[in-house]
Formats: structure tokens, sequence, C-alpha cells
């Protein structure tokens, strides 16, 4: 019996190495080899004052172009046989005052095809980046994660530089040395500041021309910043909102070409400063669903692309785009690098490991936002589980429970798990609360309650922010007086230093 046993293993052995070696000769035979056309479905820009991209590829057998209604796009060839290949794709100055794309197929015998999109933005204004320079990554080396661990927190200077007109069109004294030092002193090592370019600063509206003098001021404030070694953010503020996300057509292009010659001419007035300077493309854009978003998306790429052109230390440069309106929820929704159906792409940086996202942070609303009653809601007074009011006549004025501790932890949570677990830090660009304790005089229990729920609220979102990745930037608040440059609310400041450890 041993030996029949082993008899018929030994058959089934050489049976099964005849089934592999008859596979093996019919694979050959057959040529079941895949057809190669190494070569995806994708878009190329090319600049708008013109130029030439190169499309490279192989493909196992002959191919060729599609050249139905290329019109003002010039191919360096159009057709050839197997093997390495690469077409140059060049385009003269887009002078037509609206952008421009066309769709390519490369089709190859071995019965493959690729899609290949060619697009060029509308040359509108003129090119200010005409003193680019060879990339300099001194004092430049830390990844955008690294920078964000060694922020504290950040603190904006109002919309000081964003005012009609100069620093106090809007009541506010000027930006001094002084300030930056009070800030450094309370513990905070970074600065927000909020800038308008296009309300009244420009001096040439037909080329979109910056007054050189308002950046040279803009620079100014910056160097106060890096005199004390602090982190600092500009951006292009809501300056009249003309960053319109439901613009379309010629209308959209010629708001993108001016993000472009904006952001050439702040990098290059602002490339001398290392890594302390992040620059941010925008404050609180209008986009809100997946059109809108798209466009968006469009505006930032452009910012990034401006901003690298100008080579030195902007090469390596952390900038910053924001979610559409800078929402938290929406940032989610449209920008988790998880999402399998990129509906709103998400911008691309040459320079790896140098991007944050930013939102801002006014929830509830009617705690943070609301100084009276709203068609829409009641002001709260009281923010917090352990800070509500027991008070009948202002039982109403508390926050609900879904908007309280436990919304700030599952949703900085939920980005902690969407982004800054993957090396994509969050910037909570602008945060505050609303003061309610004015509403509540002759009760002086409930007016001390409402004045430490905002203290709460100030300590309890830092320190969430800190935890899950985020930077806290807080918004105008009263904790330094700019008019005399001391703090104006040290109870204040203590709650976010506590909340943010530092």
């Amino acid at each position: 019996m041993k030996i029949k046993k082993i008899k018929i293993e030994t058959a089934y052995k050489v049976l099964g190495m005849v089934v592999i070696v008859l596979i093996a000769v019919s694979c050959k035979k057959t040529g079941t080899t895949d057809s190669q056309l190494t070569l995806s479905n994708m878009t190329k820009a090319i600049p708008e004052v013109g130029g030439t991209v190169a499309l490279a590829f192989t493909s196992d057998a002959a191919w060729s172009v599609d050249t139905t209604g290329i019109g003002w796009l010039h191919l360096s060839q159009i057709s050839g046989g197997g093997g390495a290949a690469t077409i140059n794709l060049t385009a003269p100055t887009n002078k037509s005052g609206m952008s421009r794309s066309l769709r390519l197929v490369v089709n190859a015998a071995n019965g493959q095809s690729r899609r290949i999109t060619v697009s060029q933005d509308a040359s509108i204004f003129p090119s200010y980046n005409t003193l680019a320079i060879a990339p300099d990554a001194t004092g430049m080396g830390s990844t955008a994660m690294q920078l964000a661990a060694s922020v504290t927190m950040g603190w904006n200077i109002f919309n000081t530089m964003e005012a009609p007109g100069g620093e106090t069109g809007w009541g506010n004294p000027v930006i001094t040395q002084q300030l930056i030092d009070l800030v450094k002193q309370s513990g905070m090592n970074a600065i927000r500041i909020p800038i308008q370019y296009d309300w009244s600063h420009i001096i040439n509206r037909a080329t979109a021309q910056i007054d050189p003098v308002w950046l040279a001021r803009v620079k100014q404030v910056v160097q106060y910043c890096a005199n004390d070694n602090m982190y600092v953010i500009i951006n292009i503020h809501y300056d009249g909102g003309w960053l319109d996300c439901t613009a379309t057509g010629a209308k959209q292009d010629s708001i993108n070409a001016k993000q472009k010659a904006y952001w050439e001419q702040i990098a290059t007035t602002m490339r001398g400063f290392d890594e302390h300077l992040m620059f941010a493309s925008s404050n609180e854009p209008n986009a809100s669903d997946v059109s809108t978003s798209v466009t968006l998306m469009r505006y930032h790429q452009t910012f990034i692309n401006a901003v690298r052109s100008t080579g030195g230390k902007n090469t390596y440069r952390t900038l910053i785009i924001q979610s559409p309106s800078t929402s938290v929820d929406l940032a989610n929704q449209y920008l988790n690098p998880a999402n399998v159906y990129k509906t709103v792409p998400v911008p691309t940086d040459p320079t790896p490991n140098k991007m944050m996202i930013e939102f801002h942070y006014y929830s509830p609303a009617n705690f943070c936002i609301l100084s009276g009653d709203a068609s829409w809601g009641k002001e709260w007074y009281f923010w917090g589980k352990d800070f509500h009011t027991k008070n009948p006549l202002f039982l109403d004025r508390n926050a609900t429970a879904p908007t309280e501790e436990h919304y700030v932890d599952s949703i900085l949570n939920s980005v902690r798990l969407n982004f800054a677990s993957k090396g994509i830090p969050l910037v909570m660009g602008e945060f505050d609360a609303e003061y309610h304790a004015g509403k509540l005089k002759g009760y002086p229990q409930d007016s001390i309650l409402s004045v430490n729920s905002g203290r709460h609220f100030y300590s309890y979102l830092a320190k969430k922010a800190k935890a899950n990745g985020v930077l806290p930037f807080l918004w105008a608040s009263g904790i330094f007086n700019r008019s005399t440059n001391t703090i104006g609310d040290r109870a204040a400041l203590d709650s976010l230093k506590k909340g943010a450890g530092f």
C-alpha cells in the first residue's frame, strides 16, 4: 500500500509539471503579453505667455495623434513607430482674453488610446516675474509639519492692513515694533497679517501693479516680526471680494490673471525672508459647492505657481491654501486626500511637504459671532457644559450641548485623521468669541459666568487644536491694548496660554 501511494503521488507531480510546460508554451505561442502605451490621461498646461511642454512616452506599436481642431497648438510630431517618443507641445502667447483648452487623442496600433488635455490661461496682465533667481534653501529646511510643531499659537493684527486707504482707516493705530514685541513677550510666537491690495493700493489697474510704497510697508511690518524671530503669515484678505469663486468665463480668467500678477509682486518683494514667513492664498473665499470649489482650487494653483516661479527662498516656502469658505466641514468633504473621486482636485506643489490648509472657527455662531438676536437664532451668552446659567430669565441663552465641547472634540479629531496624520498641518487662521456680558447688567453672577464661559471657550479650543495638529490664531480680541501696547485682558491671555500649553 505504501509503494502504491508513492507511485500515485509521483504521477500527480509529473502531470503537474506537464501542465505548467503546456501553459508556458501556449502563452509563448499566442503572445499574451499586455499591450503597452505608457501614457496616462492627463492635463498639460502651457504658460499664458507661450512656451513648450514635453509629452514623453513609450509604445510597443505604431502611434498617431488625432489633430482635429488643434488650432493654436503646434505638435513637433503627430505619429511614430514603436519605442520611446517625445512630442513637444508649443503655443504662442494667449492674447484672446480668455483661457483656452483642447483635447488630443493618442492612438496606438495595439488598440490603446489616451486623452491629453492641453490648457493655456489668458495673458491679461504683464508678468511681474522678471527677476526670478535660482532656488535658495538657506534657512528653509523645515517641512510644513516641522514648522507647525514650532508654533505655540498666533494672533491676528486685526484687519489693520485691510483697512481702505491705510492702516488707520478703521480706527486702529499703525503697527509698530513695540506691538510685535508685546505679542512676543506674551509667549505667542506667530502673527497673521490680513492685507488688502486691490481695494486701494493699485497704482495701475490696466497692469495690476501694486503700489511699491505699500509693498515696502508690508515688508517693514514683516521685518518687525522677523526681528523677534516670530512666525508670520501674510495673505490677500477679503480685499473688496475680488477673488470671486462664482465667476465664470472671461471674468474668471481675469481674476485668475490678477491672482498671478499680485502674488508675483508680493512674493518677489518678500523673497529674502526665511521659513518664518508663510504665504496664504486668500482669506474666506466664497466657494461652497463642487463648481465654485473647483474654481477656488484653480486660483490656489495659480498662487502656488506664481510664488514658486520667483525662485530663491520662495522655492521652499511653506504655502497655505484655504478650504472652501474656509470651512472645516468643507475641508473634510472636498480636500480629504483619502477621497476616491477627486471631484475637487487639490492643487499640486512642485516642492513636497510645504503646504498647509486653513480653516476658520466661529462655531457656534450664536456665541462666537452674534451680538444680538438674528432671524435665524438667538444670541447665546454662555458656552460649555459647566458654564450654563440656571437663571430662568436666560435659560434660552445657553449654548446647546451638540455645539459645545463634544463637537469641538469631534471636528478637530476629524481634521487630525484626514490631514495632520497624513503630514498636512492645519491652520485655524481665525477664531474668537463675542463679548456678551454687557447684556447682563444688573445680573453680576450671570455676567461673570458669561465672561468665564468665553475664557473657557478660548482655553478649550486652543488646547484641542494643538492636540490635533491645528495651529490656532486668535482674531482681534482685547487681550492686547494697542493704544498703550500693554496687556488688555490678562485673564483671557492666561486662558489661551493654559489651553495652548505655553
